[in-house]
């Protein structure tokens, strides 16, 4: 089955989120104090992925003109109405705040990453789902902490992961047709530097530190695999 990988990493982390619930109730300052270090951790693993770029001028390229296009479509606002509607269905008004923080957190920190790209094209391509597995044990640990400060919201977030990851798994089961591997080694390495920037961002805002509209610079994900071609061209 091409999309197990896929499937096992949602699974893992729902049962995450799960086990999280029953420690929701835990005083403010541990909650506090636990998403500092999940903030931190979050910071290091975005810049060891964003320092693996070869080529800066890429990354900056994607960034800012990925930046203009999500501010003109209003993704965050978008993902924020989502997260929104989505609690409204299953908590009080007050609470659908925090269900859409939670949604919105969890989307970004389990979607974007090494980690769900290189899993989903080894699923796609070889067959092997060793990378979202172990993807998957890492989220379900992550989903658990995150879910006793933001709750269950962030369940929600295996929404975007599943179709994410497994529209990347479909595609990769054709791309070998029409892209050669050496290619597609160096653009998963531009791919991951700008994911882990983004990932950095994310950690920057679970600090408290500065508050970026992430959502509005994933557009940057997709032109770095526009501009990397381009690059390659000439």
């Amino acid at each position: 089955m091409v999309l197990l990988g896929t499937v096992i990493n949602g699974l893992l982390i729902i049962l995450g989120c799960v086990i999280g619930m029953f420690f929701t109730r835990i005083p403010e300052k541990y909650k506090e104090t636990v998403m500092h270090g999940i903030g931190l951790a979050v910071i290091l693993i975005g810049l060891q992925m964003a320092f693996s770029t070869e080529n800066i001028i890429i990354v900056l390229v994607s960034l800012l003109f990925g930046s203009i296009i999500g501010e003109f479509l209003r993704i965050e606002e978008g993902l924020n109405r989502i997260g929104m509607w989505l609690g409204s269905k299953f908590t009080t008004k007050g609470d659908a705040t925090s269900v859409s923080q939670g949604f919105i957190t969890g989307t970004m920190i389990f979607c974007i990453g090494a980690m769900a790209i290189i899993g989903a094209l080894d699923s796609g391509i070889r067959g092997d789902h060793e990378v979202l597995i172990t993807k998957g044990i890492i989220d379900g640990f992550t989903a658990l902490v995150l879910t006793t400060t933001l709750g269950f919201g962030v369940a929600l977030s295996i929404i975007p992961l599943v179709l994410y990851q497994g529209l990347i798994t479909l595609f990769a089961t054709q791309i070998e047709k029409w892209v050669p591997e050496a290619l597609l080694n160096g653009l998963i390495l531009e791919i991951t530097s700008v994911g882990g920037l983004l990932i950095v961002a994310i950690g920057l805002n679970l600090l408290k530190i500065k508050q970026i509209r992430i959502a509005n610079l994933m557009p940057a994900i997709v032109l770095v695999v526009i501009i990397y071609f381009i690059y390659q061209l000439f």
